[in-house]
């Protein structure tokens, strides 16, 4: 190997290094550098049990991350994409549903502040919550200044 070249194992601690990465990000992304067949799933497993890949790491660091502005379904999304198992993103999920309109309701202030003064900023208002991954009802609530969720 030439001293120009990376290891596999040196570019996911390299990718490690920046944020926890899931397994199967780690794979997406090293898998053009592989040179022979098994070598990246040898690297990567040889990392995950020295412990520098751990899906519950990856999984708090999204919550962490992403909970205070984006809902529930986004949230979602996002662990799905980095491949992790689905019973603990459901919990995760689980979790975050519990405080989905206060976290709604600080997106929503800091964004906009007061209630919606006609038909068009509602619906601009109810878009940009969905965007961020929040819920119909929890968008309702919120938008309204409904305080029934106290």
């Amino acid at each position: 190997m030439a001293f120009h070249q990376i290891s596999l194992k040196g570019r996911a601690l390299r990718l490690l290094s920046g944020r926890e990465h899931s397994r199967a990000e780690l794979e997406r992304k090293l898998r053009a550098h592989e040179t022979e067949p098994g070598e990246l799933a040898r690297a990567l497993d040889e990392l995950e049990a020295k412990g520098f890949i751990n899906e519950q790491r990856v999984l708090e660091s999204v919550v962490h991350r992403r909970a205070a502005k984006m809902g529930a379904a986004r949230v979602r999304q996002e662990l799905q994409a980095k491949g992790l198992s689905p019973d603990a993103m459901a919990q995760a999920v689980a979790d975050l549903q519990g405080s989905e309109v206060e976290r709604a309701r600080e997106v929503w202030r800091k964004k906009f502040g007061e209630p919606p003064a006609d038909a068009t900023e509602r619906g601009k208002q109810m878009r940009f919550l969905a965007s961020r991954g929040f819920g119909g009802d929890t968008i309702r609530r919120v938008v309204s200044g409904s305080d029934d969720d106290l």
